[in-house]
């Protein structure tokens, strides 16, 4: 077993207020008895395991603006998500969902298992076919991609809008931050980053003219999987479900390894990112790179004390790939 790559502070069940835990007695039919707290991903809200006094058991999430006002809105993308696609082994079901307007929480299937080890080759490959099914199950589900509401707001980042996460949008903020990469502080960003901005941004718009036709993911890491006793692993956490082409869930479910040659000889494994060409994949990780470096600068993030360190780690990882396969000196 693997630790979650990300790990945030969570609050405990306990401490979700009474009205969300008397609704969670009453959906489950059963006085919750036991709970039993998990770890992994970034919300500040509880991700608890439940049992019931009837031995029943479930997976509750749930978070409220008090503790951070925008996760709410991921927890109901993740609710609107499950909810379109229904169910299927390959994910927790959703059993239902609270929303005061406050807080929102989730009653999930609660899947055995633990994180998978993607450092076993096995499992890594078993993630790679699992993550193919999984596209083939959503567009068999989804054939035509949801529908990405209109920019209410264009001042709220595309994530912590409400409906399905368009991708086009995502790629305009990372443009924005190649063009403010002069900004950066100089420890948060490689030099050849700057040297080459041009080149880069480039590369970003040829990106932002691929199809966003398909219902995607968006966020395959080892903490948002969990693999059942028997093998099969299940993707969890949709709250950045949205709208993007064919080869990014393939693409993600191969960053674990983003810092190794293994990555590079991976992606002729996939017809999807065969086709979208190995200048499309490194403009791709240039982008989400320098993006996570402007937002370590920039962002405040309510009671999310290690999100900051988690996005400088991940940009180092994503730019030191791309400089890797630009030939450029990774410092």
């Amino acid at each position: 077993m693997s630790a979650p790559r990300a790990v945030g502070v969570r609050a405990p069940y306990a401490a979700v207020p009474a009205r969300v835990r008397a609704w969670v007695d009453e959906a489950l039919g059963s006085p919750v008895v036991r709970a039993s707290e998990q770890v992994g991903g970034m919300s500040p809200g509880c991700a608890t395991r439940l049992t019931c006094a009837d031995g029943s058991r479930a997976f509750v999430k749930a978070v409220g603006t008090d503790l951070n006002p925008d996760t709410p809105g991921l927890f109901r993308r993740e609710v609107d998500a499950l909810s379109l696609l229904g169910e299927h082994p390959s994910w927790a079901g959703l059993l239902t969902s609270y929303d005061d307007g406050d807080w929102v929480a989730l009653l999930l299937e609660d899947v055995e298992g633990t994180h998978p080890d993607l450092a076993d080759d096995a499992v890594m490959d078993a993630l790679l076919h699992a993550t193919d099914d999984l596209g083939r199950v959503m567009r068999e589900r989804l054939p035509t991609a949801p529908a990405v509401p209109a920019v209410a707001d264009p001042s709220v980042p595309p994530l912590y809008r409400p409906g399905p996460v368009d991708l086009g949008e995502v790629l305009g903020g990372w443009l924005d931050a190649v063009d403010r990469v002069g900004d950066v502080p100089a420890d948060l960003l490689p030099s050849w980053v700057g040297a080459h901005r041009d080149d880069l941004r480039a590369g970003l718009l040829d990106l932002l003219e691929q199809p966003r036709d398909r219902a995607v993911h968006w966020d395959i890491r080892n903490d948002n999987l969990l693999q059942r006793p028997s093998g099969e692993l299940v993707f969890l956490d949709w709250g950045a479900f949205g709208v993007g082409p064919d080869w990014l869930d393939p693409l993600l479910a191969r960053l674990e390894r983003v810092d190794r040659p293994w990555f590079d000889a991976s992606l002729a494994a996939s017809p999807a990112l065969a086709r979208a060409g190995d200048e499309l994949v490194t403009s791709w990780l240039v982008g989400v790179g320098v993006h996570l470096a402007w937002r370590a600068h920039t962002a405040v993030d309510l009671n999310l004390p290690s999100l900051r360190a988690f996005r400088r780690t991940e940009s180092a990882r994503f730019l030191g790939a791309a400089a890797r396969r630009l030939g450029h000196d990774p410092s």
